[in-house]
């Protein structure tokens, strides 16, 4: 007798939450009228505390730390991090220069340390339990940060992180447009969650096989998931969105689509928290 397949389980997760007013209000009629699942913080945000006000009034919402350490501003000043961010606090808004300099210059990561740790010790006054990791841009994954994540695990209570590995095959057949940047990300990411999932799971930490959305950038519209949930792999995945009501409004409408909540039930998929991973 062959062997049975595992369930299809599927976090969905909205990012960037506390960033604005827009996309806190987004995430939270996402939970409590659609199909998302948890939500990662960006503890720095300008919304921040509003967040998590109203995650507090959704215990079954999972909220995880969205680190920020590209386009946005620190939990230090200036002065603890002044190779890392402007007078204001800002983080470099170019990425891609961004992460080269972080690999090169051994001389920021005590820098780094104090800043992720920062971001850390302020989730943890929030008092919500860390659901998850993961990053802006997704460069909790550059091989300096996961470095950094990985050596402090156990001091910072990481238990479940985002590997960013979303199939460039399936997103051909499912999506058109952006082939450059859908073919670059996914080569890109492919590279840093096969070394990532080795490390992991000497550490114990537990993440999803697949992770969709990355190659959608910005467009995790209705159509979209419609197409993905019949193909979705079995096992546990994520699918990642940046709902709000004002600059990706096609993500939130695709949240609480009245469709996309039948298919999911239809299809018999399990929609869960990454604290819900075995």
């Amino acid at each position: 007798m062959a062997p049975l397949e595992p369930p299809r389980r599927l976090v969905v997760n909205a990012d960037d939450f506390g960033r604005s007013r827009a996309i806190n209000t987004a995430v939270i009629r996402a939970h409590r009228e659609g199909i998302l699942t948890t939500a990662s913080l960006m503890v720095n945000g300008a919304a921040c505390d509003e967040a998590v006000q109203f995650a507090r009034e959704n215990p079954k919402l999972g909220v995880g730390l969205h680190l920020s350490l590209v386009c946005g501003t620190s939990a230090l000043k200036h002065a603890d991090i002044p190779d890392l961010v402007d007078q204001q606090g800002n983080f470099s808004n170019d990425p891609v220069g961004a992460g080269f300099r972080y690999f090169v210059c051994e001389g920021l990561r005590p820098q780094f340390k104090a800043e992720i740790a920062a971001q850390f010790e302020k989730f943890r006054r929030t008092g919500l339990p860390l659901d998850h990791v993961n990053g802006h841009l997704n460069l909790h994954l550059h091989p300096v940060i996961f470095d950094i994540l990985c050596a402090n695990s156990v001091r910072w209570g990481i238990r479940h992180l985002r590997v960013t590995r979303d199939l460039f095959w399936l997103n051909a057949r499912l999506a058109s447009g952006q082939w450059l940047y859908r073919a670059s990300h996914a080569a890109i990411f492919a590279l840093l969650s096969w070394r990532a999932r080795f490390t992991l799971a000497r550490l114990g930490v537990r993440h999803t096989r697949f992770v969709f959305g990355l190659l959608q950038n910005a467009r995790v519209d209705e159509n979209y998931v419609l197409k993905l949930l019949p193909e979705l792999p079995s096992g546990d995945s994520e699918l990642y969105s940046h709902p709000s009501l004002d600059e990706f409004r096609n993500e939130l409408d695709a949240l609480i689509s009245p469709q996309v909540a039948a298919l999911v039930r239809q299809s018999g998929i399990q929609l869960i928290r990454y604290q819900d991973l075995a």
